[in-house]
């Protein structure tokens, strides 16, 4: 369990599923609002279910944040790319989730020498390009579960 101020993060337990779940999409519908249609962010979670989470915890590369011994957020990676990286929208701007980010590019490195990958939510491009990532293009989500196409930026580090 790695401490840092007020903030306390660990590896993702199975029994964290629901709470990444609720995570994600309070994440969603508070922060992409403003980038996205109607449509979009009521599909955004497509078929997804926190039995979908369970899965990926099961990899063992999802690491979560707790605030006050609430869950506040999470990330979650593979060699050579940061895939799912989320924070409830009441902590955006509180560093949370520059430090998960962090803890998602060392994840990355892994097993992997090149550069770092994330597809980032138009809404969240500037925050990336804050961390050091540019932007190499644009296309779809394709990480989810059917539902609307989602547009995201191609990033790299």
């Amino acid at each position: 369990m790695l401490l840092d101020g007020d903030f306390c993060f660990r590896a993702a337990r199975r029994d964290d599923a629901a709470t990444v779940f609720n995570i994600t999409l309070a994440s969603i519908r508070g922060l992409a609002a403003a980038s996205y249609s109607r449509a979009q962010l009521e599909n955004w979670m497509g078929e997804r279910t926190p039995a979908f989470y369970e899965e990926l915890i099961a990899r063992g590369r999802m690491t979560i944040c707790l605030r006050n011994g609430v869950a506040v957020g999470f990330v979650d990676a593979e060699p050579g790319e940061v895939t799912r990286l989320f924070v409830l929208p009441e902590t955006a701007g509180s560093g949370i989730g520059r430090r998960l980010l962090e803890i998602g590019i060392a994840q990355a490195r892994l097993g992997h020498n090149g550069p770092i990958r994330l597809e980032a939510t138009i809404n969240a491009e500037g925050f990336y390009r804050k961390c050091g990532f540019r932007s190499t293009g644009r296309g779809y989500f394709s990480h989810g579960l059917g539902g609307e196409p989602i547009e995201i930026v191609h990033m790299e580090l």
